[in-house]
């Protein structure tokens, strides 16, 4: 994580040696929409706070750890499909998930799923694509989401 950060102060070190103006710009931009996104992201850190301090560690390991993996990654893929979360909120509560004993195919089932499967953005898709291509889509973003879950699994070997 040190090196991202270093990486990134010396893109705008050189960003900022090349043009001032443009750079101050860029972080003003940057400070604006953080501070929009903000809020939401408080909100749903306590939430997801709060959620995990009332679902014990025990029930979140059960339920969604390597003893019923098919089932846990399944559900968790249902879930992602329906959901309707932004990803600078998912990967912070993927991590709490992770230190909780939730597995990287459950994971990887899950966020895969909500950034590629919109069953909430259904309509609007389908007002602009029409029926059989959101349809067909979705159909096929969700067996690549199970298929880059699958991937996971064995890269980590939580899959034999």
């Amino acid at each position: 994580m040190l090196l991202l950060y270093v990486v990134t102060v010396l893109a705008f070190a050189v960003s900022f040696v090349i043009d001032r103006k443009k750079s101050v710009q860029g972080v003003s931009i940057a400070v604006k929409k953080f501070l929009k996104l903000f809020p939401a992201f408080v909100v749903m850190t306590v939430l997801v706070a709060i959620v995990l301090s009332i679902v014990s560690e025990e029930t979140i390991s059960e339920q969604l750890g390597r003893e019923h993996l098919l089932r846990a990654t399944i559900s968790a893929s249902l879930i992602g499909s329906i959901a309707f979360i932004p990803g600078f909120i998912v990967f912070p509560l993927c991590g709490m998930l992770k230190s909780q004993g939730v597995t990287y195919t459950v994971l990887s089932a899950f966020t895969t799923t909500l950034m590629m499967v919109g069953v909430l953005s259904f309509p609007v898709e389908k007002k602009y694509l029409g029926l059989r291509v959101t349809v067909i889509r979705n159909i096929t973003a969700f067996f690549m989401a199970l298929l880059v879950a699958l991937f996971t699994g064995l890269f980590f070997g939580e899959i034999v």
